[in-house]
C-alpha cells in the first residue's frame, strides 16, 4: 500500500512492550529512491533522543490509532547506536547499527535490500528487469531527509513550477514511487504526482528538484494524477 510521508509524521510508534515515541522524519537515498530509516522522536521517553529504525523493524500499521508497531522491545531500542554522534548518517554508523540488531545489510547485494528477504521485494516486471542494476549501494552516499526536501522548488525543463509536498512510499519494500507536488497558484494550486524516475537530480544548495518534464506537462496533469512525459 502507498503512504504519503507527510501524512505519517506524528504517528505513534509501539514497541512490543510499550510506546517509544512518534515518527519525526524519514531518510531516503536519492539515487535508489528507497526509504532506509524512519527517524523516531522519543521525547516522552528518552529525553528527546532521536533514534533510527530500519524497515526491518516495522510491523503492522494501526490506521485507526495512527500507530506503527515495531518488532523490538524498549530495551533494544534504548541501547541501539545513537544518531546524535553520527550526523550525517555514515556507512560506519550503519555497520554498527546493523551489527547491533543482527540484520542483513542492504548494501551487501544487488537488490533493493541486498540479499535480505525483508523488507519484501516484489518480483520485477519484464519492463523493470533490465533496470535491476540501478540498486548500486554507494559507500559515500548521503541519506536525505524527506522533511528537508519537502518545500523544495520543482524545476521543469523550461522553468520553475510548484513545490514538493511529500513522497509516496510502498510499504512492501519502502521504495519511493512518486513525489507529491503542489503545482502552484498559477495553476489553481492542484496537487499532482511526479514519478521518482522522472527526477533528474536534487540540488540541495539550491533547494530545487530538477525533473525531466515540461511545464505544460505538469500544468495539464489532472489533480492527483501522475504526470506523464510527452510521447
Amino acid at each position: 500500500m502507498l503512504h504519503n510521508t507527510s501524512e505519517l509524521y506524528g504517528h505513534k510508534l509501539a514497541a512490543t512492550d510499550g510506546e517509544i515515541g512518534q515518527i519525526k522524519d524519514f531518510y531516503f537515498d536519492d539515487k535508489t529512491w528507497v526509504i532506509r530509516y524512519l527517524v523516531a522522536d522519543t521525547a516522552s521517553w528518552l529525553a528527546g533522543r532521536l533514534i533510527l529504525l530500519t524497515p526491518h523493524a516495522f510491523g503492522a500499521w494501526d490506521r485507526q490509532e495512527k500507530s506503527l508497531r515495531v518488532k523490538l522491545d524498549k530495551k533494544q531500542v534504548e541501547h541501539s547506536p545513537s544518531i546524535e554522534s553520527h550526523k550525517p548518517v555514515s556507512r560506519q554508523y550503519e555497520v554498527e547499527y546493523y551489527r547491533y540488531y543482527g540484520w542483513p545489510a542492504y548494501w551487501e547485494g544487488k537488490g533493493m535490500w541486498g540479499l535480505s528477504g525483508y523488507p519484501r521485494v516484489m518480483p520485477p516486471a519484464k519492463a523493470d528487469s533490465a533496470t535491476q542494476h540501478m540498486f548500486h549501494h554507494r559507500d559515500d552516499k548521503h541519506l536525505q531527509s524527506t522533511r528537508a526536501v519537502t518545500g523544495y522548488a520543482i524545476h521543469a525543463v523550461d522553468g520553475d513550477l510548484g513545490t514538493v509536498t511529500g513522497f509516496m512510499v510502498d510499504d512492501t519494500n519502502w521504495a519511493i514511487s512518486q513525489l507529491t507536488v503542489e503545482s502552484g497558484h498559477w495553476y489553481s494550486g492542484k496537487e499532482i504526482l511526479i514519478s521518482s524516475g522522472d527526477v533528474e537530480r536534487i540540488s540541495y544548495p539550491d533547494s530545487t528538484v530538477y525533473v525531466n518534464l515540461s511545464k505544460a506537462t505538469i500544468q495539464h496533469t489532472a489533480e492527483h494524477a501522475v504526470a506523464k512525459p510527452a510521447a
